[in-house]
């Protein structure tokens, strides 16, 4: 379904905040709101959504967006509940993003993305799952045996790779013509349903060229280093990494 507002943070990872307007807001136990633009990051591919504030333009009171989703093509904010009003449709507000934590995911997501190209580059080995918080992840890798030796030598091409100031680029294509590109699906599982017509990819120059729809830094330099802080075998040929940021406030 095509969205009827604009949904900024896949154009745009280091907006902000915006200004925007209230076109749906649903009431119950919690408040739903649809804005006709925003910069919230909805949640997916394991990284976690956005959190902040939106702050009503006639009076300045604010409610803390505590998570927002996708439902229908849009991105619904979901209010903290405060005992009053909510903000009503036709209100003109602003938008502003938990910015330290964004950016602390940026950070990290793009470091998963160099732990895979590495891992995909070094080893062959397809990516089983993960998932992220601010300034730690984790990803299951199909390798039959792993070693501490293994997972050292990792770490060292991964933190290589992003001190060599890498450009991280956002592109969007025809279905057809992402899927001419080798090995674009790196997951044992390709989750992206069949009517998705147009492919958002991340690639990081000269290492990893993956479909994604998160947010991620521009340059790999202003992820800094990781750590791996443990690995662990999920299953015969299913294993995983923990990474933290070195300087997981960026």
């Amino acid at each position: 379904m095509t969205p009827t507002g604009e949904q900024l943070c896949y154009s745009d990872a280091y907006l902000r905040t915006v200004d925007a307007r209230v076109v749906s807001a649903e009431t119950g136990d919690v408040t739903l709101l649809v804005l006709d633009r925003t910069v919230f990051y909805p949640g997916g591919g394991g990284q976690p959504s956005d959190r902040g504030l939106v702050l009503r333009a006639s009076d300045g009171r604010s409610w803390t967006v505590r998570a927002a989703r996708k439902s229908g093509g849009e991105i619904v904010h979901e209010l903290e509940p405060d005992g009053g009003d909510p903000p009503a449709v036709g209100d003109v507000v602003r938008v502003d993003l938990d910015w330290a934590r964004r950016l602390a995911l940026m950070r990290t997501h793009t470091a998963l993305h160099a732990l895979c190209g590495v891992v995909w580059r070094d080893h062959g080995a397809l990516v089983t799952g993960g998932n992220m918080e601010p300034g730690s992840g984790r990803m299951d890798f199909e390798f039959e045996r792993m070693s501490g030796d293994l997972v050292d030598s990792i770490e060292a091409a991964v933190n290589a790779e992003l001190a060599a100031a890498r450009d991280v680029r956002v592109a969007v294509l025809p279905r057809d013509e992402a899927f001419a590109i080798p090995d674009l699906i790196r997951t044992k599982v390709n989750l992206l349903p069949p009517g998705i017509e147009q492919i958002r990819t991340i690639e990081i120059v000269g290492l990893d060229l993956q479909a994604d729809g998160g947010t991620h830094v521009a340059n790999t330099s202003e992820v800094g280093q990781i750590h791996v802080t443990g690995y662990e075998s999920k299953g015969r040929i299913n294993k995983r990494i923990r990474i933290e940021l070195v300087d997981p406030v960026g």
